[in-house]
């Protein structure tokens, strides 16, 4: 993979200039553009295009960034949190269409990329240590769906997750829920599922 490119302040960008499909990543909350890139990179191929996109908000305490506030959760901002992430996803297909495009997300990052993905035409959606938006009910045709979560986790749950299956699955939806033993981290032991689940979508779509 190149060296991180920044096309905008609020994106970074790492593979090829032209690529035919690409990894889309979505931080934390109180974390940046920057968090899961290398993430990206171990999971996909030099050929497959890395965009890691920041968060609209500055987060509180001054450090990171948010999607929308979260101590307490701030649900009145959620509707304009989802419709920038879908405007900015609709404008990455541009070059790339969703249909050739797999959105990763971490935490706070992981529940966004549900509820926007659930309802746009992507390969798929990876979600590490996500939850259910309130209000949120997918419907189908959805995308693939793969979730991680540790059953110790302190932060989020494991039960959030397990909730996002069982909604997933309510809707029709082929989703898969990989546990492990630990708390609010993507599990190293798990990065050849991701990464599996992430090409197999990718060169399915580019088929």
């Amino acid at each position: 993979m190149s060296s991180p490119v920044s096309p905008s302040p609020d994106q970074l960008q790492l593979g090829p200039d032209q690529p035919e499909t690409r990894l889309v990543l979505l931080h934390g909350w109180g974390a940046d553009a920057d968090d899961l890139l290398d993430l990206g990179a171990l999971l996909v191929g030099p050929a497959v295009g890395v965009v890691a996109l920041r968060a609209p908000q500055p987060h509180p305490y001054g450090v990171g960034r948010q999607w929308y506030g979260l101590q307490p959760i701030d649900w009145s901002a959620l509707p304009a949190a989802r419709d920038q992430l879908q405007q900015r996803l609709l404008d990455l297909a541009q070059t790339v269409p969703l249909a050739r495009t797999v959105v990763l997300g971490f935490s706070q990052g992981g529940a966004m990329a549900l509820d926007v993905g659930s309802a746009l035409p992507l390969a798929g959606i990876v979600a590490c240590s996500g939850y259910p938006h309130e209000g949120w009910q997918p419907t189908a045709p959805l995308p693939p769906v793969l979730l991680s979560h540790g059953e110790q986790d302190p932060v989020v749950p494991f039960a959030a997750s397990e909730e996002v299956l069982r909604r997933l699955e309510a809707a029709g939806g082929n989703a898969q829920l990989l546990p492990f033993n630990g708390g609010h981290t993507i599990d190293e032991q798990l990065l050849p599922a991701i990464a599996g689940f992430v090409r197999h979508q990718l060169q399915a779509a580019g088929s």
